[in-house]
């Protein structure tokens, strides 16, 4: 544990775009560096969408979160979606699974590499309650983040969990996600959730794919970028919760939630929540 912390400290670069930081940046947070925030102003030159799609994928993890602890889940791994400061105070998904319980102990694991968003996590949130714990870990590396102290001995494993992956574009190698999906499958309590949120191209229109795929490549090198029929793949043979997979903004929206509302693939993220049996 102490040698990947010292690794990842050593990995962190100011002048490189990270996407949970590009995230953060483009919802107006604070857990993110000049390089990010250039990101975004580059992306939103390219495709002026970019900061109501951030808003939109945080409402969407949001929605997950309210949704299943509506119906008694109070355990949540969230898996690479940063610590998004761009939420306002009291409404961090931690605060939304609370609220949701009324009030009723939620216990949430952030999972992150980026010893940036780590170090701010621990530092203000952490010391304010027992129920949220912030865990360095990375997808590619699934079987040390199922194995990581923090992750067995806070959780219970005997009671159903929701797992939300917000860092599935980070695995451009299909079987290796197909792989990191079964670890979990075989790893959690039966009754439990899987939630996805992938990134994908499907609704940029074409004159513009050339010079979005150019940005991609220059911002975030190796970001997966998956189709619906992809990521459906992934979820092949587990019961959707309705609505299914779609858009973000489309999977059970509230009254408040505007963003990318009227055009919901302006989002650039497909949503959904499965049940594992």
């Amino acid at each position: 544990m102490r040698q990947r912390a010292i690794r990842n400290l050593a990995k962190l670069e100011l002048t490189q775009a990270r996407i949970t930081r590009i995230l953060d940046a483009a919802a107006g947070g604070k857990n993110n560096f000049v390089a990010d925030r250039e990101a975004v102003r580059r992306y939103d030159a390219a495709a002026p969408v970019t900061t109501a799609a951030a808003r939109a994928v945080l409402a969407f993890l949001c929605r997950v979160v309210r949704h299943l602890a509506a119906g008694g889940v109070d355990q949540f791994v969230i898996v690479g979606s940063g610590v998004p400061s761009g939420l306002p105070p009291g409404r961090q998904l931690h605060d939304v699974a609370r609220d949701a319980l009324d009030g009723a102990a939620a216990r949430v694991v952030y999972v992150d590499n980026d010893p940036m968003v780590l170090a701010a996590a621990r530092a203000t949130i952490e010391p304010v309650t027992d129920l949220v714990r912030v865990v360095e870990g990375d997808i590619r590396e699934i079987d040390d983040v199922l194995d990581d102290r923090v992750m067995q001995t806070f959780l219970d494993w005997e009671r159903p969990m929701a797992v939300l992956l917000v860092s599935t574009h980070s695995l451009n190698d299909d079987e290796y996600v197909h792989y990191v999906i079964k670890r979990i499958r075989q790893e959690v309590p039966e009754g439990s959730y899987l939630s996805l949120a992938q990134t994908t191209f499907d609704a940029v229109p074409p004159e513009l794919l050339p010079a979005i795929h150019d940005l991609l490549a220059m911002t975030l090198p190796g970001h997966a970028i998956r189709t619906r029929e992809e990521v459906a793949a992934l979820l092949d043979d587990l019961e959707l919760v309705d609505p299914g997979l779609v858009w973000a903004p489309e999977w059970r929206p509230g009254p408040y939630d505007i963003a990318c509302s009227e055009q919901p693939g302006t989002s650039g993220t497909y949503g959904a929540v499965a049940r594992i049996p």
